[in-house]
């Protein structure tokens, strides 16, 4: 696993490499380097970022990772603020972790942190597809109330021509359904 350490504290980013030594390869981010530059040169797997005073521009980068490319990523602040942790949470950190004199076990954190970014990742794919499911339903719905409109057809009657005509045609009853829309409308 490649991971992309973010933080100013030389010495707290030593001791998280250190810790991660044998489990990750650990890359740092350099000092003027963006996090997306510094996360699709790295290759990185995981970004962990440190923000020991957090701020809305830090916030700013993550949501362009989360857009451009979703990764895992492991937050750690210095004080516990609810109200940012549940802006960095929307902003795509999968872990937000709150630090206090010692460190807590990086694997145990990263290993979280992935367990639950693969687990949104599959609820919003899962989401995406309902959607789109749910736009081609309405799409065979409109189009068979076309075709009981034109043809004066029952529900049934209306589906079981859509059906015929995908079947005929071999395509998709939505896309067949597109197609009768696209002539209703023109």
């Amino acid at each position: 696993m490649k991971v992309l350490l973010a933080d100013n504290d030389a010495e707290r980013a030593e001791l998280v490499a250190a810790a991660l030594s044998g489990t990750a390869q650990v890359a740092r981010i350099g000092l003027r380097e963006s996090l997306l530059d510094a996360v699709r040169g790295a290759g990185a797997d995981l970004v962990l970022v440190d923000m020991g005073r957090p701020d809305r521009d830090g916030l700013e980068a993550l949501r362009a990772l989360r857009a451009h490319v979703p990764l895992p990523v492991v937050l750690f602040v210095d004080d516990d603020d609810p109200a940012f942790m549940h802006d960095a949470i929307a902003a795509g950190v999968s872990s937000y972790n709150v630090v206090g004199a010692s460190m807590p076990d990086m694997k145990v954190v990263i290993r979280v942190a992935v367990a639950l970014f693969n687990r949104f990742s599959q609820i919003e794919s899962e989401l995406r597809r309902a959607e789109e499911q749910l736009e081609e339903r309405a799409l065979i719905t409109r189009a068979k109330t076309v075709l009981m409109r034109r043809h004066s057809l029952s529900e049934p009657d209306a589906y079981r021509r859509l059906r015929r005509r995908a079947m005929e045609s071999q395509k998709r009853i939505v896309d067949v359904a597109a197609q009768i829309m696209a002539t209703a409308e023109s």
